[in-house]
């Protein structure tokens, strides 16, 4: 680690790869996929498609077409699909490049097989039917109307119909096996093609959201598919950030912007270069805790842009340029989201691109 670095974030790929290996034993009906959409939460989508491809990764979604391109040569091979679907005009650019969009619509449906038709070749494609969560695919309706019309799908080559769990991470929640049977029913009425069922959640749900490809992501990169329960997955990343000066502050001191932290005692407050522009919630502000060493180290006062600060009075080993741990051991991604009041899905995707990024195992 170059000494010269203020924050760090240290990333195991061969964490993510054995989250992934773990959910392929999860899903035996099927094989498993990565969703590296935003930028593989936030880890870094080259390096994670590269380093699963090698562990034997063969489909990869993410949510745009730009996403999609820059992954494509390295991922030779293997499926390549955009979650977000056609754009209009878009056709022959994912044509050429071999990747496959993600048909949410009859509208995207008629120019993807146009498309295909005018270049006289068979294109791939996954259609999306929408069973409960009213974001993107095909309505009933235009299932009722395809399923009248599957001629409309001439020149698109089906390589999965999918759907998206609702509530997965709660399994007691009804609507996780009403939308399996819409799902079913739709399929049934459609032309004969793989099924895609399970996110991340979905693979705790048992065999009966088994399919043919499952599609986690959050759950690759350390994030607890199981609220509430221990977490299964290998925790993949440390943040540590390096003490830049240490205040020592007299009991009545006010601390950062507002004075909203007034140290009750004689204080020694240590000052790290992380803040909410480097994806370091505000909302963290006399919320969250640093590790030092093993020991928890609180955040007082504001995190403000570039800017943290943490009562170390209790941990005289720590000095200037030593390194707290803001995310990892101790303060795992999870309880960082909690004391934010968000998920891990956010702080991970919120990473800034100040830090210095390490990937071991690469």
């Amino acid at each position: 680690m170059a000494s010269s670095a203020s924050a760090v974030l240290e990333i195991d790929l061969e964490a993510i790869a054995d989250n992934w290996r773990t959910m392929c034993r999860l899903h035996p009906s099927g094989s498993v996929a990565a969703v590296l959409k935003a930028d593989a939460y936030g880890l870094g989508a080259p390096v994670v498609a590269q380093h699963l491809f090698a562990a034997g990764c063969r489909h990869v979604f993410v949510a745009h077409l730009d996403e999609a391109r820059a992954l494509r040569p390295l991922v030779p091979r293997a499926m390549l699909a955009v979650l977000n679907g056609l754009w209009p005009g878009d056709a022959p650019e994912y044509s050429a490049a071999g990747i496959a969009p993600v048909l949410g619509s009859l509208v995207e449906i008629d120019e993807w097989a146009t498309h295909a038709r005018a270049l006289g070749r068979i294109l791939p494609a996954l259609l999306h039917v929408d069973t409960g969560m009213n974001r993107l695919g095909l309505s009933p309706e235009e299932v009722d109307t395809l399923a009248a019309e599957p001629a409309r799908l001439d020149g698109v080559g089906l390589l999965f119909v999918m759907t998206h769990l609702v509530s997965a991470e709660l399994p007691d929640d009804p609507v996780n096996a009403l939308q399996r049977d819409r799902f079913a029913r739709a399929c049934a009425r459609l032309p004969a093609a793989p099924r895609s069922l399970a996110n991340s959640s979905g693979c705790f749900l048992g065999a009966a959201f088994g399919s043919d490809l499952a599609r986690p992501g959050a759950a690759l990169f350390g994030v607890n598919p199981l609220p509430g329960q221990p977490n299964p997955m290998r925790a993949t990343l440390r943040l540590r950030a390096r003490i830049l000066q240490i205040r020592n502050v007299p009991l009545g001191a006010r601390v950062g912007y507002n004075g909203v932290w007034t140290a009750q005692r004689p204080s020694r407050i240590a000052t790290v270069s992380v803040g909410y522009a480097d994806g370091y919630p505000r909302n963290l502000t006399n919320r969250a805790a640093a590790c030092f060493d093993g020991q928890a180290v609180p955040l007082v006062g504001r995190v403000s842009m570039d800017l943290s600060t943490f009562d170390i009075t209790d941990a005289p080993g720590a000095v200037t340029g030593s390194w707290l741990d803001l995310i990892g051991p101790g303060m795992p991604v999870d309880e960082v989201a909690r004391r934010a009041g968000t998920n891990g899905y956010e702080i991970l995707t919120q990473l800034g691109a100040r830090y210095r990024r390490v990937y071991l195992g690469a």
